[in-house]
């Protein structure tokens, strides 16, 4: 069998968890020739437009950049073509992309996914994971098709949830796995040694795209279903309570035994307060 050959790597990304592959493939033996990602936006606050993680990570590793609206058209599509990649690597980029640019590369495009494929396929793999109590997830790299998170997959590991993860520690995790697994697919597809295996679409689940209802705690709900709701958007951008009005952001919280009225602050310590919530927790 083929040894491994050094190819093309067009890389498209936007978040932090985006970096780790970006700074895999650019310590691996393959080339990346063109990084794509988004324009810079305006921060929070009245702040300036600021460059993607990606865009500072490719700027630091000397990499070629495009920061472009989409790359479905325009000077997105148009830098990605003239790269010439023999493959896309494609990790939260956070857009649907057509069969034109699917296409692009001559051997093909390739996803890396924070979950077991087909469990968990969508926007939230990270988070949904931790909302469901899971204690196992992983990260699944795939051949892109025109689904969403539907291609066959290529290679895949697991790793254990701890009660202790929230999105920031199981999200890191996850990217570091996925830049390593990222670069042995590469190398598998570069030596020709990967059979891509379908997705049993009869066992898909899905993670949506969530917002600040998801975030909101319901006192009503049992705690554990509170405590994984924190865990899941904690370091950011928090769950949220409201207590005598005012909005509070909640980042870490645990099941204790008690009783009360769902909502009823019962104990206040050091550590913070304890809040009654439904099914005696």
């Amino acid at each position: 069998m083929a040894e491994p050959r050094a190819l093309r790597i067009a890389f498209l990304g936007n978040d932090p968890w985006s970096v780790p592959s970006l700074e895999a493939l650019a310590g691996s033996r393959h080339d990346v020739v063109v990084v794509v990602t988004r324009v810079p936006r305006p921060g929070r606050r009245g702040q300036g437009p600021a460059p993607t993680p990606v865009a500072e990570a490719a700027r630091t590793l000397g990499l070629p950049l495009a920061e472009v609206e989409t790359v479905k058209s325009g000077p997105g599509f148009e830098a990605l073509a003239a790269a010439a990649p023999d493959l896309l690597a494609v990790v939260a980029y956070g857009e649907i992309l057509p069969a034109g640019v699917l296409n692009v590369p001559t051997i093909a495009p390739v996803n890396v996914h924070f979950s077991l494929l087909p469990l968990l396929r969508g926007a939230s793999p990270v988070q949904t994971a931790l909302l469901l109590g899971m204690d196992e997830t992983g990260v699944t790299t795939i051949r892109m098709d025109a689904g969403m998170d539907t291609g066959p997959i290529l290679r895949r590991r697991e790793e254990p949830i701890s009660e202790d993860d929230d999105a920031g520690s199981l999200g890191g995790r996850l990217a570091r796995i996925g830049g390593e697994l990222l670069v042995e697919t590469v190398d598998d597809l570069s030596a020709g040694r990967v059979t891509p295996v379908p997705q049993d679409d009869t066992r898909a689940t899905f993670a949506p795209k969530l917002g600040p209802a998801d975030r909101r705690l319901d006192w009503n709900e049992p705690a554990p279903v509170l405590v994984n709701r924190v865990r899941a958007f904690s370091p950011a951008p928090g769950a949220t309570a409201t207590f005598r009005g005012k909005a509070l952001k909640v980042l870490r919280a645990r099941a204790v035994e008690g009783s009360g009225q769902p909502g009823a602050i019962v104990e206040v310590d050091e550590d913070g307060f304890v809040v009654a919530t439904a099914e005696g927790g």
